[in-house]
């Protein structure tokens, strides 16, 4: 939030390019809450006919969207700044104490950021965790804003440039955050494998019950806030039917008792046979 006054014909005239990226910033964070709600709320219908895995995927999509509609931003502004830089706008004074607001802005926001990330990381939530990277955004745009505040009052001759070229820099900052954002939902919506503690989380569940020998393949399916898991479990061969659907309902039970974000597991029962199975594996 960078506020030039530049004196010119006796009136004082309000430049704000910075004051201007800063502001679509946190205007674009505050559409991005409002849409992120919404996708939550429709990401938490159970499974129907038309949709038996859930309606998980409503959140990526939001997060995706979102990104997408922050970077744009940013190319927009860093173009618009550019010219502006251009075409060299009257320098004039800064406010003393401007710098003040956009300081503290960033505080709170990196504050509101850390707050928003531990959630989405409790809930397994990409596009909780792309509202964060919005925050932070916000949080980093207010800080430069500041810094660039202060450089223009330390230098008023160059204020108009201090002005742009920060202004240029919180638009970049944009675009790449919003293209973080987008890419890591778009690989939830995509099927990208997760990460590797996801797996290993899941085999060591399964190994933990009675009467699993082995564990063959592991297939994790995230969409938004729910997973799905695809198991080869291993038992003794000389199990009956019977014994082998009780680990097979055991395993499942304790998948989701220690992830709740499981919201179904489905478990291949296999016969096990000292060095004629597959090793671990996350297809």
């Amino acid at each position: 939030m960078f506020v030039v006054l530049v004196e010119a014909g006796g009136y004082w005239v309000l430049g704000h390019s910075v004051l201007l990226v800063d502001a679509v910033a946190t205007a674009a964070d505050v559409i991005a809450s409002l849409l992120i709600i919404l996708a939550i709320k429709v990401a938490e219908r159970p499974p129907d006919s038309e949709h038996p895995f859930g309606h998980g995927r409503y959140e990526p999509l939001a997060g995706l969207q979102l990104g997408v509609l922050i970077s744009l931003l940013g190319v927009g502004l860093f173009i618009q700044q550019s010219g502006a830089a251009i075409r060299h706008p009257v320098a004039g004074l800064v406010q003393a104490r401007a710098w003040m607001i956009p300081l503290a802005a960033a505080v709170l926001l990196e504050v509101t950021c850390r707050l928003v990330k531990r959630v989405a990381r409790r809930e397994s939530s990409t596009a909780l965790l792309a509202e964060a990277h919005h925050f932070r955004v916000d949080a980093i745009t207010s800080l430069l804003a500041g810094i660039g505040l202060i450089i223009a009052t330390q230098i008023p001759a160059y204020a108009h440039l201090a002005d742009h070229l920060f202004s240029m820099v919180l638009a970049a900052i944009m675009i790449g955050f919003g293209g973080v954002a987008a890419v890591e939902n778009l690989n939830q919506i995509m099927d990208r494998t997760p990460d590797p503690a996801s797996f290993e989380r899941v085999r060591s569940t399964s190994l933990g019950v009675v009467g699993v020998l082995e564990v063959e393949k592991i297939r994790i399916q995230r969409a938004g806030p729910d997973a799905h898991v695809d198991i080869d479990i291993e038992v003794d061969p000389e199990s009956s039917v019977r014994a082998a659907h009780s680990i097979a309902q055991q395993v499942r039970a304790a998948i989701q008792t220690d992830w709740p974000a499981v919201r179904d597991v489905t478990v291949h029962v296999e016969p096990f046979y000292e060095g004629d199975h597959a090793p671990p594996c996350a297809d």
